[in-house]
């Protein structure tokens, strides 16, 4: 079996030290720009340069996190930040954006990409077309269990040629990572930019059916987890790096538990017959390193349940003192250097000479000739002095100097300094070239590294229709859009698959009914697809086999849904549309979904004018114009957190309340066993359709509404009335955007 990578997370160069000290095999970080932790003390580009040499020194891989969305006026500075990391000697960058990852792999073809945690891939359809995009590791949701990860594992071995990264330590989210806009759309901060404010970590009330479930608690904070115990099993399955978390965390935990991982990667690689027990010592070790609440197994072995939330307090338990000096004392407090020998010659008529040596690699350097001496020679003690100064250096002197003299011979200590100074510099290039290492590397950039498109905006004017709910369509039937179709004006409704397949022997009836306008039918795909919904994806493919020729095409909002279309060939002929959270944020991204979509809808975080930036291009454009923004897609269940599981009961509204009394519906979805948090009032451009519906399909999407508030909202978008029918809204990033 092939060991793992253990990875560790590093948030400045003393975490650095203390990673590679402690049994790193690569270490994960990031320069002040286009992270997922702008606030980690982060590295210049001189430290990430002089990181990346010493990594390399000690055969420590690392990876550069470039895991944001980048917008189209910023991927020129992106691009080039990609090619110096790419120059100083990174051994793979680690991106959420496809378009940004696109661009690299034309510009930089043999530059390794992982697909961040934040690109929201949790099977292998997932992981199969971002092996397609080009990536060469995909770092799986925190959400997938143990059992989703052994079949990703074997599939990925069977049939691709890519690599399976997981967190098996540290802090998780409450929500699917990339799927969160709670952050920027209460404060403006937005966690796909590295910024997030965290309010999962804040108190909220439940009420459940009108009933308040009791005092303000915190539902939406997971307890951090560790897979210690689990590392014979994952690393049986194949999985090829073991993620630590945790990169705006001190220098002490960067080494507690690289310490502990690695004793026990080794120790089971050692003899991997035997049990894998771990010390109560380490556990406690673990324990006092910045966890939350108790260490517990996150996802590993559960979907969902209390036991996996700090209910009555998010904040890390107190560490023991006495522990946390042990760590510093045992694991911290290492001098990391190289043990290196020398030989140096000085002899007059000759030029000086200094070989350095380090395990097997040596190098030797030469200086000026060496003089006679007219007043005061050189000799061997002060040779060591000046040889010897290695304080600034990597390295420190393993045994005495090899020191060849003349007797009368003289070489200024300045020039002396500078031989040991170039020999130093020759070496570490050595030493990284013999871990494997390339030392340097040049990128030619090429034209146009924007990749903006000049062609015409693609016009697609008309209304699209969400319809989550029966009720939802029951409001739609009583609409002027389908009594009184407007000529010229297109139609698309979205029908959720969770409603298309309630229909049972009716469907084709019901869909009937929208040919009859006519209106494009298109299924939405549930938003997040598991390994136990296999079951719902057959009786859905059946159900649209039998109606083939009335289903016109399907909403997409992720890779999964990308390869499940593709497992699914008859529908090859069918439209694909992509929604919002597929994060078309540039012009490079549009570029790369061309291959998959023949629309988008655009990103909820852009601004009025950043979006307008992405319409002049080769894809028809979409504008969300009136509903209910989802906040976060859970698969922990604030009900059964709170209260007790009602999959009973099937699809169900709670709210949270929040401290300033904003109420946030949650959407409890049991048929697929995920909650959606909707925002606390709808989003709504209703003042500003003029500038949208001429150009754009604009949006209309329903979520918790009854349905009299969709005839009521539907009506009103028609144009049947001139009253608006809430009297609270936002109009979100419309005008500021995020940073």
């Amino acid at each position: 079996m092939k060991i793992p990578e253990l990875l560790v997370p590093v948030g400045g160069p003393q975490q650095l030290r203390a990673a590679i000290a402690n049994g790193a095999d690569a270490v994960y970080m990031s320069g002040n720009a286009f992270n997922a932790r702008l606030n980690a003390d982060n590295f210049s580009d001189n430290e990430i340069a002089n990181a990346i040499d010493l990594a390399h020194e000690y055969g420590v891989r690392v990876h550069i996190t470039q895991n944001t969305l980048i917008k189209t006026e910023e991927m020129e500075a992106a691009l080039n930040n990609a090619i110096k990391m790419y120059e100083y000697g990174a051994d793979a960058l680690i991106i959420q954006d496809r378009g940004l990852a696109s661009a690299i792999k034309k510009i930089i073809p043999d530059m390794p990409l992982h697909m961040s945690t934040q690109g929201t891939v949790y099977d292998i359809e997932g992981v199969r077309e971002a092996v397609n995009a080009g990536f060469d590791r995909v770092i799986l949701s925190r959400e997938v269990s143990r059992n989703e990860i052994a079949d990703i594992c074997r599939a990925a071995k069977r049939e691709l040629d890519t690599e399976i990264e997981i967190f098996v330590h540290g802090a998780i989210c409450i929500c699917y990572s990339g799927q969160c806009h709670m952050s920027d759309f209460i404060g403006g901060r937005s966690g796909n930019r590295g910024a997030c404010a965290q309010p999962c970590r804040l108190p909220y009330s439940l009420l459940l059916n009108g009933r308040d479930t009791g005092a303000a608690n915190y539902p939406l904070s997971p307890a951090d987890m560790s897979l210690i115990k689990h590392l014979r099993d994952i690393s049986e399955m194949g999985v090829a790096s073991l993620k630590i978390e945790g990169r705006m965390k001190k220098p002490e935990y960067a080494a507690g538990v690289t310490a502990v991982y690695r004793k026990y990667i080794d120790k089971y690689y050692e003899k991997p017959g035997e049990k894998l027990s771990i010390s109560g010592e380490d556990l406690h070790r673990l324990s006092c390193l910045y966890i939350r609440s108790e260490r517990q197994n996150g996802y590993y072995h559960k979907h969902n349940g209390k036991e996996m939330v700090t209910l009555n307090n998010p904040a890390y338990s107190g560490s023991d003192e006495q522990v946390l000096e042990q760590i510093r004392e045992k694991y911290l407090y290492k001098h990391l250097t190289l043990p290196v020998q020398m030989k140096a010659s000085f002899l007059t008529g000759t030029v000086a000479k200094l070989t350095l040596r380090c395990d097997q690699t040596e190098v030797t350097v030469t200086g000026e000739t060496v003089q006679k001496a007219a007043k005061q020679p050189i000799t061997v003690e002060n040779i060591s002095k000046q040889l010897g100064k290695l304080g600034g250096s990597n390295f420190h002197l393993d045994g005495t100097m090899d020191i060849r003299v003349s007797e009368n011979a003289f070489y200024p200590l300045k020039t002396m300094n500078e031989l040991r100074r170039k020999g130093l510099s020759l070496l570490e290039q050595k030493l990284i070239t013999a871990n494997g290492f390339p030392y340097t590397r040049e990128v030619q950039k090429p034209f146009d590294i924007t990749g903006a498109h000049n062609g015409h905006m693609q016009k697609q004017s008309g209304f699209s229709l969400y319809l989550r709910t029966a009720e939802q369509w029951n409001g739609f039937l009583r609409s002027s859009f389908l009594k009184k179709p407007k000529e010229h004006t297109s139609l698309r409704i979205y029908v959720d698959s969770d409603l298309f397949l309630t229909w049972g022997d009716t469907i084709a009836e019901h869909l009937q009914i929208l040919k009859k306008i006519p209106a494009e039918t298109v299924l939405a795909l549930p938003k997040i697809i598991r390994l136990r919904d296999s079951r719902y994806l057959k009786l859905l493919e059946k159900n649209i086999r039998d109606n083939l020729e009335a289903v016109d095409g399907f909403l997409i909002s992720s890779l999964e849904h990308v390869g499940l279309l593709q497992q699914w060939d008859f529908l090859q002929s069918k439209k694909r549309y992509g929604d919002h959270g597929l994060y078309l944020w540039n012009c490079r991204s549009i570029e790369f979904w061309t291959d998959y979509l023949d629309g988008f809808c655009l990103p909820l975080e852009l601004n009025y004018a950043e979006q307008r930036q992405l319409v002049n291009g080769i894809l028809p454009a979409e504008k969300f114009l009136y509903g209910r923004i989802p906040m976060m897609v859970t698969a922990n269940c604030v009900t059964k957190t709170t209260d007790h599981c009602r999959r009973e009961e099937g699809f169900g509204i709670t709210e949270l309340t929040d401290r300033y009394h904003k109420v946030f519906p949650v959407m409890r979805n049991c048929t697929h066993c995920y909650n959606i948090i909707y925002n606390s009032v709808p989003f709504s451009l209703h003042k500003t359709v003029a500038k949208w519906k001429d150009s754009f399909c604009c949006r209309l999407e329903f979520t918790t509404e009854s349905e009299n508030e969709t005839w009521n909202v539907l009506e009103y978008f028609y144009g049947s009335r001139t009253d608006l029918p809430y009297t609270e809204y936002t109009t979100g990033h419309e005008k500021r955007g995020v940073e």
